[in-house]
């Protein structure tokens, strides 16, 4: 009996309780809490949206390189409507009397999902218009208008960097719930990546409306309405003058163009070419056709997107390999008689003095010496199996930033290409396939594919002797910090000791007198380190890309620039590269390098690229 007592008296104490609760909940709804009222009085109200400032750009020194200027959205709430003058109502707006009467029709077939709401009818008029509006907007019952910031942008370069904002769509909505109808959202860019920070909040009014629907007067005096908060301001890493400049040197080519500052990771420029014009930006809408039908996709961030082979660059990875691995010294040399030959395989190469050590390697860029070096990782008597040394070897490149997503804030960023020991027994047959099946590994060629952005790490890497940080377009500032993966060191997996001999060879590659493929990159007093690469392409005409960095002690910058069916490396790419660098080192082109300017300025390369024209 005892028992049965006691769960007695607990199920009475828990019913008490739950109504106790209960109670209490309808009390604070009914008598304390008057938002779940404002709700359901919602057909009664009218809520007014108060749309904020999106957060300005800013370059790396203060410039605005993403503004706002105010437009005007004009509103219109369907059921508070009587009939009009269209055609007065057109002329006002420049617009035809078929997109006023097509919006009522809708209007009519969705009118229990419209209900009493505000939504956008006419977007982005100007003053001029709106002015007009508002003077005659008596006579035009249900319309309103509310001011909205459209993107401007004070410095005409980097468009394709900031990216666009455009009206959120269906498919954004169901996605991202707390937004609505008629707002708008970065889509692309910077503008996608830092989207929180940059939207802002919005508020609204709240009035009350009478029996017939007519506004009466505001709710509770204002106490609920909500101010709008202005989107937060982001700072870029960018340097506008020098991204500016990054363009004018790639007009009129296909490719990319980006540097590195090597100690924070900071990106410093990023182009891709052609262009995004901010002019076009600006008014997305109107020119959103002509943007995606471009043949040359000026809307496609090629620094982060076009997966390419890297070519000769990628020797300095395999050089770095082959000396953590122990397979080959600094003095190790190799002979060249215009290439490495195997039996009935050839892998050209330019005619220069032979044998080569490591460092003249790299000054010349011999194609027969990363044979060997390759050969001997892959070949290393140390594994059992090829299919260990080449697993070791990926891991190797992977620690260079190769073959993954470096993670960076930049939107769409691609891994690139990189082969695997799978992928080659399917190509080949399971344990059928050696060092000399993979050879063109060795040079940059094969399955590997790198992006701009990934060369131009590669740089930084080599600039710090074996770290990076994660390349990012966000600056760290006391009231906005960046996110802490862009402040950890990344290493490789190649011992710090051996990047100086490759850094020597990349220094005499510029510096080294006859011989030297990076000759162009030249300029006194900057001690610019570099390393040319020409990648093949079965397409049409080859690759021109270039990677460097300077000075070769404290470097302040890093740069990999990539133009698409230019031909050699050191002809268009390396050129363009340290012009870039000099601008940005000593502010200016000196007198004796204007003719190196001025031909990279006036070359034009697009006839060269093959595109699809629709």
């Amino acid at each position: 009996m005892t028992i049965y007592r006691q769960r007695k008296n607990i199920f009475i104490l828990s019913i008490i309780i739950i109504f106790a609760v209960i109670v209490v909940r309808l009390f604070y709804i009914q008598i304390i809490s008057k938002y779940y009222r404002i709700n359901a009085e919602n057909n009664a109200l009218k809520y007014e949206t108060i749309y904020p400032a999106r957060g300005l750009i800013l370059d790396r020194n203060g410039e605005i390189l993403v503004a706002n200027k105010i437009t005007y959205d004009i509103m219109v709430t369907p059921v508070e409507v009587t009939p009009f003058d269209t055609l007065e109502f057109c002329s006002i707006f420049d617009i035809d009397s078929s997109f006023v009467n097509s919006k009522f029709r809708e209007y009519r077939k969705y009118r229990s999902r419209v209900g009493f709401q505000t939504l956008p009818f006419i977007k982005q008029v100007s003053g001029e218009q709106y002015n007009v509006f508002i003077e005659k907007q008596y006579k035009f019952p249900g319309f309103s208008g509310t001011p909205r910031t459209i993107r401007t942008y004070p410095f005409n370069a980097g468009g394709t960097l900031y990216g666009y904002i455009s009206e959120v769509d269906a498919t954004y909505l169901t996605n991202n719930p707390d937004y609505r109808q008629g707002d708008y959202a970065g889509k692309t860019g910077m503008e996608m990546a830092y989207e929180e920070q940059l939207k802002g909040e919005k508020g609204y009014k709240i009035y009350l409306r009478d029996a017939h629907n007519r506004i009466k007067e505001h709710y509770e005096e204002g106490e609920y309405d909500k101010i709008a908060v202005a989107g937060k301001d982001v700072t870029s890493t960018i340097d506008a003058a020098l991204q500016a400049y990054g363009e004018e040197l790639m007009r009129n080519k296909v490719g990319s163009l980006v540097a590195i500052e090597p100690s924070t990771g900071e990106i410093l420029t990023m182009v891709s070419s052609p262009v995004l014009e901010t002019s076009k930006l600006a008014e997305i809408n109107k020119y959103y056709h002509e943007i995606v039908t471009d043949p040359y996709k000026p809307m496609y961030n090629r620094a982060v997107m076009s997966p390419q082979p890297p070519g000769s660059v990628f020797k300095l990875v395999n050089g770095l390999i082959g000396l953590q691995e122990g397979v080959i010294t600094p003095s190790s040399t190799y002979p060249c008689y215009n290439g490495y030959r195997v039996g009935n395989l050839t892998v050209g190469c330019h005619r220069h003095p032979s044998p080569l050590d490591f460092r003249r390697s790299i000054m010349m860029s011999c194609n027969a010496y990363y044979c060997y070096v390759f050969r001997a990782i892959l070949d290393n008597p140390k594994y059992d199996r090829i299919r260990d040394s080449f697993t070791k070897w990926k891991e190797y490149v992977e620690s260079f930033g190769f073959g993954i997503k470096l993670d960076t804030d930049i939107p769409s960023e691609q891994a690139g290409t990189m082969p695997t020991a799978e992928g080659y027994d399917r190509l080949h047959g399971k344990n059928r396939w050696k060092s000399l099946s993979i050879i063109s590994l060795s040079i940059g060629q094969g399955e590997l594919g790198s992006t701009p952005l990934q060369l131009a790490n590669l740089a930084a890497i080599i600039a710090n002797r074996g770290w990076f940080y994660t390349p990012h377009l966000q600056k760290d500032m006391p009231d906005n910090p960046i996110d802490s993966r862009f402040t950890e060191r990344r290493y490789t997996m190649v011992d710090t000791s051996w990047f100086e001999c490759v850094i020597d060879g990349m220094y005499l590659a510029v510096n080294g007198g006859a011989g030297a493929t990076g000759r162009l990159a030249n300029v006194p007093g900057l001690d610019i380190c570099g390393k040319t690469g020409t990648a093949q392409n079965p397409h049409g005409n080859d690759h021109s890309i270039f990677i460097c960095f300077a000075p070769k002690d404290n470097p302040k910058i890093a740069v990999a620039a990539y133009i698409e069916n230019a031909g050699f490396g050191s002809t268009w790419a390396c050129p363009i590269s340290a012009l870039l660098v000099e601008k940005y080192l000593n502010g200016e082109i000196s007198p004796n390098r204007k003719w190196i300017e001025t031909n990279m300025l006036n070359g034009y390369l697009l006839d060269r690229v093959k595109v699809e024209r629709r």
